[in-house]
């Protein structure tokens, strides 16, 4: 026995629905819950952020998921933004002690990363992929890359080099990669070569998860480059880490 799909109880599909809300619909519906906590899946999105780390790959099957049964691969949910902004606040924090920065100081380096380095950076970075993606990668005409989807990636991608800089390696600042050893050059530049390996590697398992994309593969191109860039510095006897300790200091002490 075969029914029609209209005499169906349940409803279409998302792929299958005809009247799929508007982007501005769904960033309206994403903005109203981020103050409804009650509503949100904290333990999700903690796992979200704990599989960043160890396997990324699956964090993104979630993404198709989501686009076949919600219509979207952006998320829906702001229990993960809700984390990531705690997870901001607790390196400013460990940021300040280690700086010994004065607690209006802290405020000052507090803003300039949320709005600085992770929201105005986010935007454009977002902003950057979504319109060359959907100029020379995709594959079909009909069907294009999410804004909402390529700002996902970014916080996706952003997430562990947050974590292993502005956290791990703060703890070995002081006692050794501040100086003009070798080795603390070697350490703090080792640091941040994890921290841009793992944000170029899951941008390009964002992007690669996408069926209407090709040649992603290029989004690894940066690796090698990174690798090469880093050896320069071992041999030119730059600390990284030391020189943008500075700036961020210099930058708040200027603003204060």
């Amino acid at each position: 026995m075969s029914f029609s799909r209209s005499t169906s109880p349940l409803p279409l599909p998302a792929n299958f629905q005809r009247d799929c809300f508007s982007a501005a619909t769904k960033r309206w519906k994403y903005l109203r819950r981020v103050f409804k906590f009650d509503q949100m899946d904290f333990e999700f999105a903690l796992w979200q952020m704990i599989y960043l780390f160890v396997a990324p790959q699956k964090v993104y099957r979630n993404f198709q998921y989501r686009k076949q049964t919600k219509s979207q691969f952006a998320r829906d949910d702001p229990a993960f933004l809700v984390l990531f902004s705690l997870c901001l606040f607790v390196t400013s924090v460990v940021f300040a002690i280690v700086s010994r920065l004065t607690f209006l100081q802290f405020v000052n380096f507090l803003l300039y990363a949320i709005f600085v380095d992770c929201i105005l950076a986010g935007l454009i970075i977002a902003t950057i992929f979504w319109y060359i993606l959907n100029k020379y990668f995709r594959v079909n005409e009909d069907q294009d890359v999410e804004w909402g989807f390529a700002f996902d990636v970014h916080l996706n991608a952003f997430l562990p080099p947050l974590i292993i800089l502005n956290f791990c390696q703060l703890f070995f600042y002081n006692g050794l990669i501040s100086h003009e050893w070798f080795i603390s050059r070697f350490i703090g530049n080792t640091f941040w070569l994890i921290g841009v390996c793992y944000y170029i590697y899951i941008t390009f398992l964002g992007y690669g998860s996408l069926q209407i994309l090709q040649r992603t593969n290029l989004l690894l191109v940066p690796l090698p480059l990174m690798l090469l860039f880093y050896i320069l510095t071992l041999i030119g006897g730059i600390n990284i880490t030391h020189f943008l300790m500075q700036f961020y200091r210099d930058r708040v002490l200027i603003a204060s």
